[in-house]
């Protein structure tokens, strides 16, 4: 066995996330475009203490005892049925707690990743999507990108459909992190309400979604239902999209339930440009 591994969680963006309303069973299906970014948390594993145990520190804040790290190694345990050996995990955090990244997510399948190098067992698709419903909807995505974690799909469902296409390397983004921090359940909460008061959103096709991506940036008409909401709660996320239009932007939205949002420039000269420009107003911007 080896005895340590080191793996990188990189981040996701979401172009466009159509969130239909609320089916019978409480759960709410998806329309969207998943991209990984150049933006990653740091996952090291080392073996560690009792079997059958596994421990998890964070460096920037106290994780709760069941977090997508132990949910994924006792999924782990449940199917390979046999004991493991106990291991110590180390997370080097870049990506922001709440930012609609899917830093969690992203934790979770580079650790099975990692636990699966460790261990020298090899998972079909098949055992690596039974995991990911064992730990959360975003971890689908993340098992399903390439060997270096990198990756774009066509999301449905809950996130469990998962439609690999073909990741642009053509794109420059700034992130802006506005400081709010809106729980999944209350993005979802007012989700409800804006399909309760009769309110409707225009969302492009999900057959056109794929031809949208690929088509110039500037002429991307992706539409997140979430960023419509949080935006009316908490002003400074709109704020934060005008800033990133003024300066340049071709095209700016939220990612995922936020609160991170993001522009796309036409060069990384541009987005650096911005990220100077704005970094005196915005505590936290990152081109990537």
């Amino acid at each position: 066995m080896l005895d340590e591994i080191c793996v990188a969680a990189p981040a996701k963006i979401n172009l466009g996330l159509k969130v239909l309303p609320k089916r019978q069973d409480g759960f709410h299906e998806i329309e969207s475009i998943f991209s990984t970014i150049g933006f990653a948390d740091e996952i090291i594993v080392k073996p560690e203490g009792k079997k059958n145990t596994c421990t998890v520190e964070c460096d920037l804040f106290k994780l709760p005892e069941q977090n997508t790290i132990t949910l994924t190694y006792d999924a782990f345990k449940k199917l390979v049925n046999e004991d493991l050996p106990g291991l110590k995990v180390s997370i080097r955090k870049k990506i922001p707690s709440g930012g609609g990244l899917g830093g969690g997510s992203s934790d979770a399948a580079a650790f099975l990743n990692a636990l699966c190098l460790l261990c020298r067992v090899t998972l079909d698709r098949e055992q690596l999507n039974l995991i990911a419903s064992m730990v959360g909807s975003d971890v689908f995505f993340f098992v399903n990108c390439d060997k270096s974690g990198e990756g774009a799909a066509i999301v449905t469902g809950r996130g469990e459909f998962v439609e690999k296409i073909q990741r642009r390397k053509d794109l420059h983004y700034l992130l802006l992190f506005p400081g709010v921090h809106s729980s999944t359940k209350e993005a979802y909460d007012l989700v409800d309400k804006f399909y309760e008061s009769g309110d409707k959103l225009d969302y492009p096709a999900l057959a056109d979604l794929e031809g949208i991506y690929n088509g110039e940036v500037s002429r991307w008409n992706f539409v997140n239902t979430f960023t419509k909401v949080i935006a009316g709660k908490y002003p400074v996320i709109e704020q934060a999209i005008l800033a990133l239009k003024k300066s340049g932007a071709l095209y700016t939205d939220m990612s995922g339930s936020g609160s991170t949002v993001f522009g796309l420039f036409a060069t990384a000269e541009d987005a650096i440009k911005a990220r100077n420009t704005l970094s005196g107003s915005w505590n936290v911007c990152y081109c990537v």
